[in-house]
Parts: structure tokens; C-alpha cells; sequence
């Protein structure tokens, strides 16, 4: 997958867990939690998403190479993301 198409696969998962946040309005170095207010379980839940979507499984060990939008993007990249299939909501 492109960056590009990375981006907006991640973009849309956290659309999901966060719908009432403007997605376009996260800078690429914020802390994702931070700029949409999430907790520690909707975090959780999209790393999971990452897996699900993406077929990137992301190990504790390495949260923090997915805190931002841009080092969750090359953090993707990385590791060969590719799309599995149609999002699933929220």
C-alpha cells in the first residue's frame, strides 16, 4: 500500500472510534490520544482495527511507533500493510 492509501485507511479507523473529532485538523506528530481523546481501551481498540484492516498486528512493545499519525503511517509501511477487506465500524 502507498502512504497515501495507508493514511487513509488509518484516518477511517479512527473515524470510527472518534466520529465527533475532524480528522483532517491532526497534525502528523500529535499524540493520537491526545488530539482525539481517547483512552487507554478505544487505543486499544485501534490497534486492533490496524490488525483487522491492515493484517499489521502491533505488539505492546511497539505502541509507541503508532502514537502519531505519521509514525503510525511509516510504522505501517514498515511492516507491509495491506488491505484486507471493506472497515468495519466504530
Amino acid at each position: 500500500m502507498t502512504p497515501e492509501a495507508i493514511r487513509a485507511a488509518v484516518l477511517s479507523i479512527l473515524g470510527g472510534i472518534a466520529p465527533e473529532v475532524d480528522l483532517a485538523a491532526i497534525r502528523p506528530d500529535a499524540d493520537l490520544r491526545d488530539a482525539l481523546d481517547i483512552d487507554s481501551m478505544d487505543f486499544l481498540r485501534f490497534v486492533v482495527r490496524l490488525d483487522e484492516r491492515l493484517g499489521v498486528s502491533v505488539p505492546e512493545k511497539d505502541y509507541a511507533r503508532v502514537r502519531t499519525l505519521a509514525s503510525c503511517i511509516a510504522y505501517l509501511s514498515e511492516r507491509g500493510a495491506s488491505e484486507r477487506g471493506p472497515p468495519r465500524p466504530g
